[in-house]
């Protein structure tokens, strides 16, 4: 029977816990939401959802096209512009989405003959990134700039360190300095991807390259995501011009994708305008990070240290992580579940997402809801 594994693949994810499913969400929910990574609370902004209708209004509904064909409207442009000032780089291209962004940068600057060193904690876009490129990809420890050494020692040729600035998982940010040093001793590229970083680390939200003091930097590439703490859709690499030329000429995820649709361009925009109005929104974010974590472990629960907006607090197992995520649900608090193939340790986890919309009273009522369900 045709695609008949499948239903074989089907019962040993129901065996392990490990079944997905979706959950459409109305356009008005009472749950108090920590699973969004909406970390400023832009989304429903009225200034970024008006963007988003003016764009729609003025451009469309659709790109129409690919973005060299006509999938490209001064509208991206004056984006890209806006984005490459705030993080301090030379040059940015915008994509349909981040991964369609992690793909690019990754396949594109890892050609045939090349080492691609990869952390063992990085996305699936990265990793997918890897396996798609002409490169040869080595995976290393975790936030381990001497593997990396080690890593790059071991080849002659043209070589990209990739990584998360903040990981998704645990929400720990990776020694982005001391891997830039790393590269520069092998003349090797750094691409790093500040999905979780942009609009939370840095400056006024610009960024962990930014922070890290790499913005601008010839041999640093970082991917963003405009669908986090910018409340939209889409993905970005910034860099270095000569980066973002060959970019447009050679990523495959660009030339032969339709381009950004102009709602989200217009929502970014807007979002990206108000973030430099109000950069206090970035503290705000990590403010409320670092208050959960002090609750969750005051409470006893086995929470990592977040260094930008993710708080994960362990659980005993994926059963219990589904069950303990579910019971949230049911008393009004939305989280995040994530277990394997999600996470590299194969350890379950609560996902919470700190918001810098969030008040005390909601800080303490999630809190209080996470250790009343507690399996």
């Amino acid at each position: 029977m045709a695609f008949g594994w499948i239903d074989e693949q089907a019962e040993l994810r129901r065996r392990a816990g490990l079944v997905r499913t979706l959950r459409p969400r109305p356009a008005e929910s009472p749950l108090l939401d920590l699973a969004s990574n909406d970390y400023l609370g832009l989304a429903r902004h009225p200034e970024v959802t008006e963007g988003a209708a003016r764009a729609a209004r003025a451009w469309g509904g659709g790109s129409t096209g690919s973005r060299l064909v006509t999938g490209t409207t001064e509208l991206h442009t004056e984006l890209e512009r806006e984005l490459a000032d705030f993080c301090g780089v030379e040059a940015a291209l915008v994509f349909s989405s981040g991964y369609a962004a992690n793909l690019a940068a990754v396949t594109a600057l890892a050609p045939h003959g090349s080492l691609i060193v990869s952390d063992a904690g990085n996305h699936a876009s990265l990793i997918d990134g890897c396996r798609l490129a002409r490169g040869t990809t080595q995976v290393v420890a975790h936030s381990d700039p001497d593997a990396v050494r080690k890593a790059l020692q071991t080849h002659d040729g043209p070589a990209v360190v990739v990584s998360d600035t903040v990981f998704s998982v645990d929400g720990d940010a990776a020694p982005l300095a001391r891997f830039a040093e790393v590269c520069r001793e092998h003349g090797a590229g750094l691409v790093v991807d500040d999905a979780h970083g942009l609009g939370v680390l840095g400056d006024g939200g610009r960024g962990a390259p930014h922070a890290a003091g790499l913005a601008g930097a010839d041999d640093v590439v970082v991917t963003v995501t405009l669908s986090k703490s910018l409340g939209s859709q889409g993905g970005a690499v910034l860099g270095p011009a000569r980066v973002i030329d060959h970019l447009v000429n050679a990523a495959r995820t660009f030339i032969f994708d339709t381009g950004l649709a102009p709602a989200a361009a217009g929502a970014a925009l807007a979002a990206l305008r108000l973030l430099r109005r109000e950069p206090e929104r970035a503290a705000r974010a990590r403010e409320v990070a670092g208050e959960l974590h002090a609750r969750l472990t005051a409470a006893a629960h086995q929470a990592v240290r977040p260094d930008a907006a993710v708080v994960s607090v362990r659980a005993p197992s994926p059963e219990e992580a589904v069950r303990w995520a579910a019971e949230c649900r049911a008393a009004g608090l939305a989280v995040g579940c994530f277990r394997p193939p999600s996470v590299p340790d194969g350890i379950s986890r609560l996902r919470l997402t700190a918001r810098a919309d969030l008040s005390e009273g909601q800080i303490e009522r999630a809190v209080r809801i996470i250790g009343e369900t507690r399996p």
